[in-house]
């Protein structure tokens, strides 16, 4: 698959929870890491979801947030990825910050120069990558 979406991550369908308009689609990576998606009802079964089948969670840069201080705060999004900073290209707006688990997941954010200069973003820093469940498509072969 040839995609713009910097977050390209495949695994297996845990569980599909359709409910009268919408569904909740977990995909489970590798060492132990799920990625929901959320979708509407009608997309789950076009695509004929199920658990076990092969899948692709695709998250575009654009649609990660970075937190270093949650400051006692939770947060509703359903991703959540703490790790540490591995990669920074500062541009000449914004940047691309990849934050790695230490686990083999790493999760691209294309962020603004700001927030990299205001989150203090250095490679070696904690961070956390976050994603709402809406912001992941899913691909399936069929």
């Amino acid at each position: 698959m040839k995609t713009s979406a910097r977050n390209q991550f495949h695994g297996t369908i845990g569980s599909v929870d359709l409910a009268p308009v919408s569904a909740q689609v977990v995909i489970n990576l590798a060492g132990g890491i799920a990625i929901v998606a959320a979708m509407t009802r009608a997309s789950a079964e076009r695509l004929k979801l199920r658990p076990g089948q092969a899948a692709v969670a695709l998250i575009k840069a654009s649609a990660v947030a970075l937190v270093t201080d949650f400051d006692g705060y939770s947060l509703s999004a359903r991703n959540q990825f703490p790790g540490t900073v591995s990669r920074l290209e500062r541009g000449a707006v914004s940047s691309i910050v990849g934050v790695d688990n230490g686990a083999g997941l790493c999760v691209l954010a294309s962020v603004t120069n700001d927030a990299v200069d205001e989150l203090g973003l250095v490679v070696g820093k904690p961070a956390t990558a976050i994603v709402k469940a809406y912001a992941v498509m899913v691909g399936v072969k069929g």
